[in-house]
C-alpha cells in the first residue's frame, strides 16, 4: 500500500494568498514579538523559519533575545512592556524555558488578545467550552491539514500519543468539538499498541523515533507525526519523526512526513493567529 502523503508545504501555499491578502487590506503592519532565552541551535532555527515567514507575507517579526540566566522578574518585566506596546500584536514564548522560569507564570502574564500560542488560562478554558479564541498553532495545524486534504473525523476513532498543552490536549478538544472519538494516550500508558490499533487516525507528539510501527496501526489509517528529533549519523544530520515511516507506509493510507509535514502548517498557523490577534485588538 502507497499511502497519501499529507504534504504540509502544499497546503501551507495555498493558503498564503489568502493570509497575504489579509494583510494588505489592513492599515498597519500587523507585528508578532518571540522572547527566547539564552542560546540553543534548534531554538534558533526556529524562529529564522518565523522570521522568514513573517518577511514573506509583510508580518513583522520582533526578537526579544533574554540571556538564559534571566531573572524571572526580568522576563516578566519584558511581557508587560510587550503587552503595552500597541504595536505589538501577537506574543509568543519560545519554549523551553530555562528551569528557573516559570512556564505558567510567563504565559498567565502575556495579554490575552495577545496570547497567539493559545496558553493563557483564559484562552485555554475558551478552547474548552468549545469558544477558542487562539489555539496553539501545531494542534490548529495539523486539523487545518486534516481539513485540506479532506480527511473526515466526525465519527473517528482518534488515537494521541502526547499529552502536551501545545498538542495532545487541545487537539482533543478540536477533534471532539468534530465529533470524534478520542483517546489521549501517554508515558503511562499500558499496551500502547490496543490503543493505537484500532484507531483511524493516530497523532503521535513525544519525541521517540520509531515509536509507532507498521505492526501497531489499522491498515489505511491516518497517521499524523509531530515528532521532531535530530539524528546524526555517519556525520551526516537529520530530522526524523516518532513514526517508522519505512515500515508505516506499507500500512497506512495517509502519512504525514517528517519534515514536511505539520511544521508547515504550525508556522502558518502562528500567523494566522496573529492575524486574528491584529483583528481583535483593531475592533475589525
Amino acid at each position: 500500500m502507497v499511502p497519501n502523503i499529507l504534504n504540509g508545504k502544499v497546503a501551507r501555499d495555498a493558503r498564503i494568498p489568502e493570509l497575504i491578502s489579509r494583510i494588505l487590506k489592513v492599515k498597519d503592519v500587523p507585528a508578532l514579538a518571540i522572547i527566547s532565552f539564552g542560546e540553543d541551535e534548534r531554538q534558533s532555527a526556529y524562529i529564522g523559519q518565523k522570521k522568514a515567514f513573517g518577511e514573506k507575507i509583510g508580518v513583522t517579526v520582533i526578537h526579544k533575545k533574554l540571556p538564559a540566566k534571566c531573572t524571572e522578574a526580568a522576563a516578566e518585566d519584558v511581557i508587560v512592556q510587550l503587552n503595552a506596546d500597541k504595536g505589538v500584536h501577537g506574543i509568543i514564548i519560545q519554549l523551553p524555558v530555562p528551569p528557573q522560569l516559570s512556564v505558567d507564570t510567563l504565559c498567565a502574564l502575556v495579554d490575552p488578545l495577545k496570547d497567539v500560542d493559545g496558553l493563557h488560562p483564559e484562552n485555554i478554558g475558551l478552547l474548552v467550552r468549545g469558544a477558542p479564541r487562539f489555539v496553539p498553532a501545531t494542534s490548529k495545524g495539523i486539523m487545518s491539514l486534516l481539513d485540506f486534504y479532506t480527511i473526515p473525523v466526525s465519527g473517528k476513532r482518534v488515537a494521541i500519543v502526547g499529552r502536551s498543552l501545545l498538542v495532545g490536549k487541545p487537539l482533543a478538544q478540536l477533534l471532539l468539538k468534530r465529533d470524534a472519538t478520542v483517546t489521549i494516550a501517554h508515558s503511562k500508558t499500558t499496551d500502547l499498541e490496543s490503543v493505537i490499533n484500532v484507531s483511524d487516525i493516530v497523532v503521535v507528539a513525544v519525541g521517540k523515533p520509531g515509536l509507532i510501527t507498521g505492526t501497531m496501526i489499522l491498515p489505511g489509517s491516518v497517521i499524523i507525526d509531530v515528532g521532531i528529533t535530530r539524528i546524526e549519523e555517519g556525520g551526516k544530520a537529520y530530522i526524523v519523526g516518532d513514526a517508522d515511516a519505512e515500515s508505516v507506509s506499507k500500512v497506512a493510507g495517509a502519512l504525514s512526513p517528517v519534515p514536511g509535514g505539520v511544521g508547515p502548517m504550525t508556522v502558518l498557523s502562528l500567523f494566522e493567529n496573529v492575524c486574528d490577534a491584529y483583528d481583535m485588538q483593531k475592533g475589525l
